[in-house]
């Protein structure tokens, strides 16, 4: 173990690592654009299969009552993390309207997500309790006690346990982000679609399909906001659930207006051009917040990168002009 030490320690690898991993870097920067594959249409296809979903589940209601109360048709079999959540009554202790407005506003729609992020919170803390432990006594060997390796591992296991919920935290941060950044021109071109005649639910449908290029998330909500549009009873339920699956106050207040627009009889079109004039300004102010806090961030990397180059620069010349007259 301690060859295996000294020879990562090595300055000599510690340079090969770095430049194979700069190497590396550089081939998937250039490859990474040739092997990716078309996100838009396979979204677009799941958004297809949702609105199916939705379809089906409203004509499953109907169904439901005209048989009055009638059982289940078909029995599905249960995957191994379903039998998991199952057995350990997961859902009872983590199941609730916040998981699933989280999970919806993340992206991850449907039963099995909820059942993946019940299965992860219970094996995170497990998986990282025992990697720790077999790291601190396998991997790197401390000159801690026992009592302290316990500790940490202990430590790592209760980091585990928050884990899923950082990982969906991200994700909603990262989706909401391109949402609000691609919102004021869905609203624009939506405000045109209206005045040219079209009805809400095809001015929808049409802006989701065309602000897909730019925000794949912002595409995936308004054909789902189309969807239900044309399957629930309550126009503005729909509106509600775009605000609620989205989290965002510019989306919530385009909701509400729509919303009054459909109960009041109020002119959709001055609506919508006034929350679009609303969503650029939040969408500037935005962009200004983030370059005013950008000296900052770069306040550290200067100093740790270009200062020691500049300093070098600077008196390299006079340290070598010293040393020769030294001599």
């Amino acid at each position: 173990m301690s060859d295996f030490i000294d020879i990562v320690m090595n300055p000599q690898f510690i340079v090969t690592m770095l430049a194979a991993l700069c190497v590396f870097a550089t081939v998937l920067t250039v490859a990474m654009p040739m092997l990716q594959r078309d996100q838009m249409n396979r979204r677009m296809k799941e958004m297809a299969i949702e609105r199916s979903k939705m379809r089906s589940v409203r004509l499953a209601d109907m169904a439901a009552k005209e048989r009055q109360g009638a059982g289940r048709l078909r029995y599905t079999s249960k995957g191994f993390m379903q039998r998991i959540v199952d057995e350990l009554r997961l859902r009872e202790r983590f199941d609730n309207d916040e998981i699933r407005e989280n999970l919806k506003r993340a992206g991850l729609r449907g039963e099995g997500n909820i059942v993946r992020f019940m299965f992860f919170r219970v094996v995170a803390p497990i998986a990282m309790f025992f990697f720790a432990l077999f790291y601190l006594y396998f991997v790197y060997e401390t000159d801690y006690p026992p009592m302290i390796n316990a500790g940490i591992a202990f430590g790592a296991g209760f980091l585990g346990f928050y884990v899923p919920n950082m990982f969906i935290s991200n994700r909603v941060q990262k989706r909401q982000q391109s949402i609000q950044q691609a919102f004021p021109d869905a609203l624009d071109m939506l405000l045109i679609c209206v005045q040219s005649g079209m009805s809400v639910e095809a001015a929808f449908g049409k802006v989701g399909k065309e602000i897909a290029p730019q925000s794949i998330e912002l595409a995936e909500e308004m054909t789902l906001t189309t969807a239900e549009l044309s399957y629930l009873q309550d126009r503005r339920q729909a509106y509600d659930n775009l605000a609620k699956r989205t989290g965002l106050p510019g989306v919530k207040g385009v909701a509400t207006a729509l919303a009054q627009a459909e109960r009041y009889g109020t002119p959709v079109g001055q609506a919508l051009r006034t929350m679009a004039k609303e969503n650029r300004e939040i969408r500037q102010s935005e962009a200004e917040r983030k370059a005013a806090a950008l000296p900052p961030k770069l306040t550290v990397p200067m100093i740790v990168f270009f200062l020691p180059v500049l300093f070098i620069v600077i008196l390299g010349p006079a340290a070598m002009s010293y040393m020769a007259l030294d001599k």
